[in-house]
């Protein structure tokens, strides 16, 4: 009996354990696991790095240790390090793979993501970027790719509001050629087309450039008119563009200096406030990821400070989103697995080795419930010590802002925030949003800024380019009226009253003027000056000095200047002198007007005489002296000579009272 009751347990057993070892051929699923994988892809050793492999570790703590959270299951991190390397990096997310991770948290990299996606997008297994803020990543291309932090989308534009808010038009990008830089400074000249402003000149340079292919960049960039620079670098190597540009010179007034967010991320992360880098950096504008202050962020940075090495002196913003992103995905598998999602993995028949391959791609295994997991994940609703942790339709975190900080001395004061609901202000944004959005130029306002060179005045934001081409200036080559202008053998070529008017008025100017003074004639006879105006019309001359006079046929094709001198010339008429005469105050009336107008003069005589005569006793006697009295009256109206009478004369006996 006992060996039948074995003999049965055998068989129900040996089936069961053939499944159980069948993972490779079919999936593998759980309802309730014990335990789960996620992935970290980052550059350990970098200025972000270092700040995000504390966060994601102190936020796998806290989910293991939260019960309300993925109860019962553990969570597991598996870290790989980049190396900033593209080739590097999708080797890393293909071992990663192999471990059957549900998500992966990272990379940092903009360049990285682009190439990752593809892998993610293949396995389902939904990619949370704390740091690749390339606008491009947002593309229908990578519907696995989550970005939870903000896109340079909205940086750029926050500096587009900048630009405009100063009265700039014109400014120089000096980025890192990869995905990072092109992307970002793509939407900026898009931005900044709709403020009426543009990127006069692209500055480019390669990742882990040298300082002499810097020096060489700058060089040339100083060449240009625009004083205005956007600086939209890596952090690691960011601080090598403004030495270069301190030695030479550019650091000074009139110049101004843009960075975006990884200046600030960047000097978050120091050990400590180098004097001698913030003295490349007096001036500069720059922008931050805006995190509201709340219990959850101070709690968190300072249990991170009790863990950072001699390397870090605090951890950015980029810190927080890391954190954030683990307790999404721990939220998200939460949601998804009271949802009745199972855990499993299926082999893909498309991923196979061949010909002798070692690179074990059979071993890569797709998430089966990837994207109800993804859409899970999109779906989430908390705050975290970022912020708000909800995504828009376009996939963007909702509410994005950012802080404009202005560096000075030994530390940066705050002059404002920048918010995609109402720009530029001088209010938080998480007070703004309690009101209506606004917009209008008017309500746009940040604090004074200390500009490179320690002074208040804003920038004019361009010169005078110093390789610009000098101006033409057509110069008439007489042979006569000499003293007006005339051919100098000395600089600058000519001479004589017109070329020290011009000469003064170019002095005038707060910026130089190359120029140069072209003879128009052969000097033996003087030249016809309709002619020398059709040349600066037809674009030979940038300009002509001299004696022209401004006639309508020349106002139609070229501007002129207000005239400097009278001609001279005038017209003389004869004018004959008539003898005045005592009728001469009847020649601004005709007969007619003179014949209407005694009418009216006994018309209102004899209403006026009717209305008195019988309760104004000036009105009674003889005709004559009744005559004599309407006239007199009537005189008084017309001329207002007597100021003691009305000059319509009333009656109070009457209902009426004319008012004078």
């Amino acid at each position: 009996m006992k060996r039948t009751q074995l003999f049965l347990i055998f068989c129900v057993w040996l089936p069961m354990s053939v499944m159980g070892r069948s993972g490779n051929a079919s999936s593998v699923s759980s309802s309730k696991p014990s335990a789960l994988n996620i992935g970290a892809l980052f550059t350990l050793n970098s200025v972000i790095g270092r700040s995000a492999k504390p966060a994601i570790l102190a936020a796998i703590d806290d989910v293991n240790s939260d019960s309300s959270v993925l109860p019962e299951i553990k969570l597991n991190v598996i870290l790989r390090d980049t190396n900033c390397s593209g080739f590097l990096g999708t080797m890393e997310a293909l071992q990663l793979m192999e471990e059957d991770v549900v998500a992966a948290i990272g990379p940092q990299s903009s360049g990285i993501a682009h190439v990752i996606s593809h892998v993610v997008n293949e396995l389902h297994v939904p990619l949370l970027s704390f740091a690749a803020t390339d606008p491009t990543l947002a593309a229908l291309q990578y519907p696995y790719f989550v970005r939870t932090t903000q896109s340079d989308y909205f940086q750029m534009y926050a500096i587009a509001d900048l630009v405009e808010y100063y009265g700039w038009r014109e400014v120089v990008a000096i980025f890192v050629d990869d995905d990072y830089g092109r992307g970002g400074i793509s939407v900026l000249g898009d931005a900044l087309a709709k403020k009426r402003a543009k990127i006069s000149y692209k500055a480019a340079f390669t990742p882990h450039a040298p300082k002499s292919a810097i020096n060489d960049l700058l060089v040339g960039v100083n060449l240009m008119e625009s004083r205005v620079y956007v600086v939209h670098v890596n952090p690691d190597s960011g601080l090598t563009v403004f030495s270069v540009a301190k030695s030479l010179g550019m650091m000074s007034g009139g110049y101004v200096w843009i960075a975006t967010d990884w200046l600030p991320s960047l000097l978050d992360s120091s050990a400590t406030s180098d004097p001698d880098t913030m003295s490349l950096l007096q001036g500069v504008i720059a922008l931050r990821h805006h995190t509201p202050d709340g219990d959850l962020k101070k709690s968190l940075m300072s249990r991170l400070n009790n863990l950072k090495n001699k390397d870090i002196a605090n951890f950015n913003s980029y810190a927080l989103y890391a954190y954030d992103s683990v307790w999404l995905a721990a939220h998200a598998l939460d949601a998804y697995l009271k949802e009745g999602g199972n855990i499993s993995f299926s082999n893909d028949p498309t991923l196979h080795d061949s010909n002798g391959s070692t690179l074990r791609l059979a071993s890569l295994r797709t998430f089966d419930g990837g994207q109800q997991f993804l859409q899970t994940i999109l779906s989430m609703n908390f705050t975290g010590v970022s912020g708000q942790m909800q995504f828009d339709r376009d996939k963007n975190l909702v509410h994005p802002a950012y802080d404009v900080l202005n560096i000075g001395g030994t530390g940066f004061r705050k002059i404002g925030y920048w918010s995609n609901y109402s720009h530029l202000s001088i209010i938080s944004p998480e007070i703004l949003y309690t009101r209506p959005p606004n917009t209008s130029t008017a309500s746009q306002h940040v604090y004074s800024v200390i500009w490179p060179g320690e002074t208040a005045a804003i920038p004019r934001g361009w010169v005078f380019p110093n390789n610009g081409k000098p101006l033409r200036i057509g110069v008439p080559n007489r042979v006569s009226y000499k003293q007006f202008v005339a051919k100098d053998n000395g600089p600058p070529g000519v001479r004589g009253f017109c070329i020290d008017v011009f000469e003064a008025a170019i002095n005038l100017l707060p910026y130089p003027v190359p120029r140069s003074y072209m003879l128009y004639g052969d000097g033996k006879r003087n030249p016809v000056y309709n002619n020398l105006v059709d040349a600066v019309a037809a674009d030979k001359f940038d300009a002509a000095v001299g004696d022209m006079t401004i006639v309508t046929n020349r106002t139609k094709i070229v501007d002129f200047t207000q005239p400097y001198m009278e001609s001279g010339l005038v017209v003389v008429a004869p004018v004959k002198e008539k003898k005045s005469s005592p009728w001469a105050f009847l020649k601004p009336f005709n007969a007619l007007m003179w014949c209407v107008t005694g009418a009216f003069f006994l018309l209102v005589g004899a209403v006026v005489w009717i209305l008195e005569h019988r309760i104004n006793h000036e009105f009674r006697g003889p005709p004559s002296q009744q005559l004599i009295t309407i006239f007199w009256r009537e005189h008084s109206e017309h001329t207002g000579s007597n100021g003691a009478d009305y000059m319509v004369i009333c009656s109070t006996n009457y209902k009426f009272k004319l008012h004078c």
